[in-house]
């Protein structure tokens, strides 16, 4: 009997993320029977490779979902709002990347390494969290279960690439200026981002935290299904073009040494120890982009509070802070047999 393949379609094929879900789902050999590019009318026509072949770029519209079975939603908000319930009710399976169904009740939050069960009870969408969420549970999820976690402290430093081709090109743009000894134009970011660093992602709330922030802590929540869990973040974005860097504050309810911790976490899927001050090892943004892991380092005892652990965590924000886990979902879809 031959091996099952999907009619497949992303919506925002053209942007980082989208791109990046293409090229996962080629390297992984995703079973894919049909590949349909989606994205506005100024890219259609556009020709981009998969697999051997050169696809054409569509108009993603009315009727763009007709004959698929799973669609991959990565062009923000307001596309995700009008057109994965055209998706479903076209039966289709939705996985989207935009926080528009993130906090719905009704929608699963899925992070595979961490709460792959939740895929049960899916209806036809599945939302998968922030990049700065991703690793962070990804990294947290191996401690949560062994000792129970009280509290966490998040700082980040995020990577231009998680605003997109905007901030790539504002970087970009502003290093060459500098390095030319040309005025620095500010671009795209509120302030300079080149040599700089930006206390601010997404908009501020009232509670004086940002979007971004507020994310990181409902996001982990629900995906613990732990309402207690205390969770706090300080997000900054930083002059490195591709990987998130996280410095975790970690408060447990019993007893881990940072010996039993790194064991833990290098016993654990997705992630990668790096963690030898001693040869300079640790994790690097550099290092990790354009690779799947989340690595972590710097894996040591808070000498300050009972049961508190410091971990350094890094990851490709494009690949498992987006793509990769969009595509992680679906390939586990495939092997639980609900798609």
């Amino acid at each position: 009997m031959a091996a099952k393949s999907y009619t497949v379609a992303i919506a925002g094929a053209t942007g980082v993320v989208g791109g990046t879900v293409r090229r996962i789902l080629e390297e992984r050999g995703f079973p894919t029977r049909e590949l349909r590019l989606l994205a506005s009318p100024r890219s259609a026509g556009l020709k981009l490779p998969f697999n051997g072949a050169e696809l054409e770029v569509q108009t993603l519209g009315r009727g763009s979902f007709a004959g698929v079975d799973l669609v991959f939603f990565a062009a923000g908000g307001a596309v995700s709002t009008e057109y994965v319930p055209q998706a479903v009710a076209a039966g289709a399976t939705a996985i989207d990347k935009s926080s528009v169904f993130r906090m719905d009740p009704g929608v699963p939050l899925v992070v595979p390494e961490v709460n792959a069960d939740d895929l049960l009870w899916h209806d036809g969408i599945i939302a998968t969290p922030n990049c700065s969420t991703i690793q962070m549970v990804v990294a947290l999820k191996p401690i949560y279960d062994a000792v129970g976690i009280k509290r966490v402290v998040v700082s980040t430093y995020q990577a231009v690439s998680g605003s997109g081709q905007g901030g790539i090109a504002a970087l970009d743009a502003q290093a060459r200026q500098w390095a030319a000894g040309e005025p620095v134009e500010q671009q795209f970011y509120p302030h300079q981002i080149a040599f700089n660093a930006l206390p601010h992602i997404d908009g501020f709330l009232p509670s004086g935290y940002t979007k971004e922030e507020q994310k990181m802590v409902d996001e982990a929540k629900k995906i613990f299904a732990d309402p207690d869990l205390q969770v706090t973040a300080t997000c900054v974005r930083v002059p490195v073009f591709g990987a998130h860097s996280e410095a975790l504050n970690v408060q447990t309810w019993k007893k881990l040494t940072a010996g039993e911790a790194r064991e833990l976490l290098a016993g654990s899927p997705g992630i990668v120890v790096v963690d030898d001050p001693a040869e300079l090892r640790y994790p690097l943004p550099l290092a990790a982009e354009g690779t799947d892991p989340v690595y972590v380092g710097r894996i040591r005892e808070d000498l300050t509070v009972d049961h508190g652990l410091d971990l350094w965590v890094v990851s490709d924000n494009l690949r498992k802070g987006a793509a990769l886990n969009a595509v992680q979902i679906a390939e586990e879809l495939v092997h639980r047999e609900l798609l």
